[in-house]
């Protein structure tokens, strides 16, 4: 099984096309979206239809939650409060009350994925440093966790007790170990790289893979800007910050 796993698109339509033009040519067999689809960007309906059309499992993101009612505004800063705020007035009742029903936690025989982590999911907590991981290599019953939230792109492995980072973005795994993987952001990445990102999970060869594509990324800072969103919004995704 050949998975595509994506999290962190933000209502950037640009980002999202490109992730899924590259992804057309790997020869995927699921399609899987670790939450936060909307929020920041300027098309959070025509991302969320994308999504729901090419993905097999969505599960909830602390912007869906927050669209939806399930996560107080007041746990999240300034800029992303305005962008639920502008985000809930541009959604369809549907499309929100969709996003009510999205899972926190997804699970299969292949791997398990979480937004921010398997342990509390509903309080979103933030996976930084390999120790912070250490709930949810716990509560982690297959070998494999992929997790976003971030928007930094990192691979944390347990080997018996000891958990560590990874540097490489392409690893082929040991079924002794275990491993969170967080797979950075489609539409609003956070570490330096402005290009959007997203992971192949190949069962067969037992390998994973963070890649990164590049998008008009004028064209959704434009949208932004014109939408009335924080321009901070905006001026960040150039910067990959």
């Amino acid at each position: 099984m050949k998975y595509a796993i994506f999290s962190d698109i933000h209502g950037n339509l640009e980002a999202l096309g490109a992730v899924i033009y590259a992804l057309s040519k790997e020869k995927i067999d699921k399609y899987l979206c670790a939450g936060d689809v909307v929020g920041y960007g300027a098309d959070p309906g025509t991302c969320l239809k994308k999504v729901k059309q090419k993905t097999s499992s969505i599960i909830s993101g602390n912007h869906e939650a927050a669209c939806s009612g399930l996560f107080p505004l007041e746990n999240l800063n300034e800029n992303a409060a305005s962008a639920v705020v502008w985000t809930k007035k541009i959604l369809k009742t549907e499309e929100i009350d969709s996003l009510r029903g999205l899972p926190l936690v997804f699970e299969n025989k292949d791997l398990a994925m979480a937004h921010g982590s398997l342990d509390n999911p509903q309080e979103f907590c933030y996976l930084f440093e390999p120790y912070e991981s250490k709930e949810t290599f716990d509560l982690l019953k297959k070998n494999i966790c992929f997790i976003g939230h971030t928007h930094r792109p990192r691979i944390f492995v347990k080997r018996d007790t000891i958990i560590s980072l990874i540097g490489d973005n392409k690893l082929e795994l040991n079924p002794d170990y275990k491993y969170v993987v967080n797979i950075g952001s489609v539409g609003q990445p956070r570490d330096g790289d402005p290009r959007a990102s997203y992971c192949i999970y190949d069962t067969q060869k037992q390998e994973i893979e963070i890649k990164r594509v590049s998008y008009d990324i004028e064209t959704a800072q434009k949208k932004i800007i014109e939408a009335g969103l924080p321009r901070i919004l905006a001026d960040r995704l150039a910067l990959g910050r």
